[in-house]
């Protein structure tokens, strides 16, 4: 057995957790998505790098995403595809929530790669996003000073849910300091468009196949946080784009837990004390 051990701080709070002297922060609903392509040598998926100075997993390489923004939920959001209630069922969620989770994955990733979901047309998508234009607009959405719903209304276009699919949902450990209940999405990178190196969180960003990332965090190169390493885990059994997409998925809701192994404060899974290391 294994898994993360808490040191100092977070020790001290997992045992005042456990005790019931300390209230856990709520979670914060968030949504994000694996942005997937056919390589040379199979199906790579895009990661970003996120700056040492960030308060939430620094230095981790994770997948576009973020906290939903209450205006994610706005009926407003021009949409194509399953409907809000349908990802509702699947990641079991209201219908609002659901709403939001699918707008904040669309957004979230524009935002962090310049990959936009969405067309003119529920059967066609932005073929370009990466003139000064879209720009203006990415940042603006940054800032907030523009809704998601005002940018699809502004370009006639529509939000493409079938173009994501569900894959799996993530509860931060109670002992951390911020939390996010996170559900996942894949997508394939739309014909025509490219991912671009877009900074703000992220200082550094790659397309790599899902096994050699994997095997970056098991030798030191790179920092995976347990959920990023088991959902790259999972994509490594894929060959192509198509097979991901075309999986058919049990939504399983994973929560590390805190526990005392061996007298120390660890963050475990119960199926997994190790995360998925060798």
């Amino acid at each position: 057995m294994g898994g993360i051990p808490l040191p100092g701080e977070l020790g001290l709070r997992a045992r005042d957790i456990l005790a019931g002297r300390v209230e856990p922060v709520p979670a914060r609903d968030a949504a994000t998505v694996v942005v997937l392509r056919e390589g040379s040598g199979g199906v790579e998926v895009y990661l970003l790098r996120r700056r040492a100075s960030m308060a939430f997993a620094a230095g981790a390489y994770v997948f576009p995403g973020g906290s939903v923004d209450p205006r994610d939920t706005d009926h407003a959001v021009a949409w194509a595809g399953p409907a809000p209630a349908e990802w509702g069922e699947v990641f079991g969620a209201d219908e609002k929530l659901a709403r939001g989770l699918v707008c904040a994955a669309v957004r979230e990733t524009f935002e962090e790669s310049g990959v936009l979901l969405a067309g003119p047309s529920p059967d066609s998508v932005v073929a370009d996003t990466t003139g000064d234009d879209w720009e203006a607009d990415r940042l603006a959405l940054i800032d907030r000073s523009l809704s998601f719903a005002d940018l699809l209304g502004k370009r006639g276009l529509v939000l493409r849910s079938d173009l994501l699919r569900p894959w799996t949902h993530w509860i931060t450990p109670e002992v951390e300091h911020k939390r996010f209940d996170t559900r996942f999405f894949v997508a394939a990178l739309p014909p025509g468009q490219r991912t671009r190196d877009v900074g703000g969180e992220a200082d550094e960003v790659a397309w790599v196949r899902p096994a050699d990332a994997v095997a970056q965090a098991g030798s030191g190169r790179i920092f995976l946080m347990p959920p990023t390493h088991r959902t790259l885990t999972e994509l490594s059994a894929y060959e192509k784009v198509d097979d991901v997409l075309g999986a058919e998925r049990e939504i399983v809701t994973h929560m590390p837990r805190i526990a005392e192994v061996d007298g120390v404060m660890h963050i475990v899974l119960d199926d997994d004390y190790r995360f998925g290391a060798a």
